[in-house]
């Protein structure tokens, strides 16, 4: 993974935006036009503007299509062979055909229809073979990169389609993004069949990873909308690698006795854990079991994952990257009764947020003087209160 693109549909997602959000990050106009011409399609043209939409401004991209060029119902049999005998990249072509087989998949469910019977009608059209297309081939001009999503929002009220007067979000539009986060907010058509179907073919939803910002693009939709812009925004990046200052590491135990797994505690806390503790956990065909887990730093993790294969009865280790909010500790010194104890002290920008007596004193004091445990344990909070 070279470079991240990262979708926000701001104001949702059509075919028409996300080719103008490409132009606007820098593809080239000419080789995307010259890459379609080989679909065979005859009489349709970009029409490439800036505007603005709530301040924001952005590229505008209308299909042009002549009014000599009838309006025909492909069947997506065909759309495929065209883009197969076409001269796009093979990876393009790839991602094409994956578009348009999601939507005929959503078509065929929702009509109740073999997928080789289904006939496009809004999308088998000029502009939205050319919507289709140029979106596979732009991501080729840019390189393949990686694309994740953020949740489109859907829309609200009613639209008129071939097959008449819809509810919106349309029922491919729902379709396609079954399983996938979505937001049901905002007026009219946000999301398109079309535009639903680049997400679920070319994308996948996730926040976007750490990255150097390379560059920003706006795709703006056809309309002002009342509650928010309406523009697709598209940002290129390159991943930052990060990592993790802490680990958690996990094992499943169902054949170790109490005595391995205390000292197997023991043990990793004394060779670089940060901390480690066990579960009971009821495991498949009902036996009892133990997880036992373990946080380490980075630099401690392989030992760590080493010491748990060699010591434990486990055949493997999982591992995960953990963030931690931690106290800045200190320790301060209190007299008792019995002798001098270390509190531990945590604070948070210069706040005290906790104060513990440490145990090893607190029974070291409590053994020598032959004295309850809880005693000096409240004799040293008291004490470091009276400090404060």
């Amino acid at each position: 993974m070279s470079t991240v693109l990262y979708l926000e549909p701001v104001g949702g997602i059509a075919g028409d935006m996300f080719l103008a959000a490409m132009l606007d990050l820098g593809v080239d106009a000419g080789a995307l036009e010259e890459g379609l011409r080989t679909l065979g399609l005859d009489g349709w043209g970009f029409e490439v503007t800036r505007a603005v939409r709530q301040a924001i401004s952005g590229v505008h991209l209308n299909v042009e299509v002549s009014a000599n060029v009838p309006h025909v119902h492909r069947a997506l049999s065909e759309i495929l062979e065209r883009i197969e005998a076409s001269a796009m990249a093979p990876r393009a072509k790839v991602q094409a055909r994956a578009v348009f087989e999601v939507i005929g998949r959503a078509e065929a469910k929702i009509h109740d229809v073999p997928l080789e019977s289904v006939h496009f009608h809004e999308v088998g059209a000029v502009d939205s073979i050319i919507d289709v297309c140029g979106a596979a081939l732009a991501l080729e001009l840019l390189g393949q990169p990686e694309v994740i999503s953020a949740p489109p929002p859907l829309g609200s009220g009613m639209v008129e389609t071939m097959h008449g007067r819809f509810p919106v979000p349309v029922p491919a539009t729902l379709e396609i993004l079954r399983d996938l986060p979505v937001r049901f907010e905002g007026q009219g058509e946000l999301t398109t069949p079309t535009g639903a179907g680049l997400l679920r073919a070319l994308s996948r939803p996730g926040p976007p990873p750490p990255m150097r910002l390379q560059r920003t693009g706006y795709g703006l939709g056809r309309r002002e909308l009342p509650d928010r812009p309406n523009v697709l925004r598209a940002t290129l990046g390159t991943p930052v690698e990060t990592s993790p200052d802490v680990w958690e590491l996990a094992v499943t135990l169902d054949d170790a006795t109490p005595q391995l797994l205390g000292y197997l505690v023991e043990t990793l806390l004394g060779h670089g854990a940060l901390d480690a503790w066990v579960a009971p956990v009821t495991l498949k065909k009902s036996r009892p079991g133990h997880v036992l887990s373990v946080l380490v730093p980075a630099s401690e993790r392989e030992q760590v994952v080493r010491r748990l294969l060699s010591e434990s009865p486990t055949l493997g280790v999982r591992a995960w990257p953990v963030q931690r909010t931690v106290l800045d500790r200190a320790h301060v010194e209190v007299d008792t009764a019995h002798g001098t104890v270390r509190v531990k002290i945590g604070s948070l920008d210069g706040e005290t947020l906790n104060a513990a007596p440490e145990y090893e004193d607190v029974r070291a004091r409590a053994e020598a003087a032959g004295v309850p445990f809880k005693l000096v344990w409240a004799e040293a909070l008291a004490a470091y209160a009276r400090r404060r």
